[in-house]
């Protein structure tokens, strides 16, 4: 109930009282072990400290491990395993480690298919976490049809699931330039949100954050800037300021003020997100580097040309080194590091979500 409502403060003292009490009752190779540990990585992930929930997924993983035949696995211990799997492929895709995420939920959707209804919500979700993963990887036909599989089989009145497709929906096609067509699925995901968790949890407020890049993106900078601060309370109140969705709100809103033509405001934004996202992410992380190339937009505009060459030179370095030569993204900051040494910028700053 606490993770639900977005207490996860009190969501992991709870785990872990869980966590002893069954593994002095019943030992630490008990299933119920196996579910608390999957409990608290979730929590864990959610409070910002992805490595102790990778260690937490990986005593799961032990415990769950399939017997010789695993068609005799019992289907709620399948169950749990699959969570842990997708868990453990979304932290891979959150460190950049695309291959590792893409084994797991590989082998996470192979065995829900075969293993359970065509439509259990664990088919959708492993169809949902290869989206994501596709989107990463800068492969956006890909998550396209993925998504587009898993709408179908989505059970009525499952509104998180489908505030989830819904916020993903906005992200493909916000990331593909077709904004609006974007605009009614980022909506839509922050009303079904609101209506499953409210309009104070932090997963309404990444729906928030996601509609806000969508306005960004189609001119709107004021209603944008709005929808940034609103986001960006609830992260503060519910997260903290050193959070990482804090972090890249403040990059996103920075983005947004920075072509509202409010540059001081901008750099006091950046200066703040680019430590607190290094903290998280890594130096060459792609969303690291997507706020470095922005802010070499801004040294650009503000006739800073060295600073500017420097700064897009190291995005495009992070953007090949995590995404690869033919990435989008790389291409945008290598265009950007070859215009600014020919004294000009065509294009400007791209924006995440």
């Amino acid at each position: 109930m606490s993770r639900a409502a977005g207490r996860f403060a009190s969501a992991e003292r709870d785990c872990r009282r869980a966590l002893g009490g069954y593994t002095a009752a019943e030992g630490a190779r008990h299933p119920d072990v196996a579910n608390a540990l999957v409990e608290l990585a979730s929590v864990l992930e959610a409070r910002d400290r992805p490595v102790e929930a990778a260690q937490a997924l990986r005593r799961a993983l032990v415990i769950l491990r399939p017997p010789d035949d695993d068609l005799d696995l019992d289907l709620d211990l399948l169950r749990l395993r699959l969570r842990a799997r997708l868990a453990q492929s979304g932290l891979d895709r959150a460190r950049g480690a695309y291959g590792a995420a893409n084994r797991n939920g590989q082998a996470a959707l192979a065995e829900a298919r075969r293993r359970l209804p065509r439509r259990d919500p664990l088919v959708v979700a492993s169809l949902n976490n290869l989206g994501v993963l596709r989107k990463a990887e800068g492969r956006y036909g890909d998550a396209l049809a993925y998504y587009r599989r898993a709408l179908p089989l989505l059970a009525r009145g499952d509104r998180q699931a489908r505030a989830t497709l819904e916020h993903n929906l906005g992200g493909i096609m916000h990331a593909r330039g077709r904004f609006a067509e974007a605009e009614p699925h980022a909506r839509r995901a922050v009303a079904l949100r609101a209506a499953a968790l409210g309009a104070s949890h932090p997963a309404w407020a990444a729906d928030v954050a996601a509609l806000a890049a969508v306005v960004e993106s189609r001119g709107r900078f004021a209603e944008a800037a709005q929808l940034y601060r609103r986001s960006q309370a609830v992260f503060r109140r519910k997260l903290g300021t050193r959070s990482l969705e804090y972090g890249l709100g403040l990059a996103g809103l920075a983005a947004v003020e920075q072509q509202r033509g409010e540059a001081a405001r901008a750099r006091v934004l950046y200066e703040e997100a680019l430590p607190n996202l290094q903290r998280h992410l890594g130096r060459h992380h792609p969303d690291v580097a997507l706020t470095v190339n922005n802010l070499a937009v801004l040294e650009r505009n503000e006739e800073r040309p060295a600073r500017a060459e420097a700064l897009f030179r190291r995005a495009a370095a992070s953007f090949g080194r995590a995404l690869g030569a033919r990435h989008p993204h790389t291409i945008l900051a290598r265009d950007n590091l070859r215009a600014v040494r020919a004294g000009r910028l065509k294009r400007t700053g791209v924006t995440r979500r």
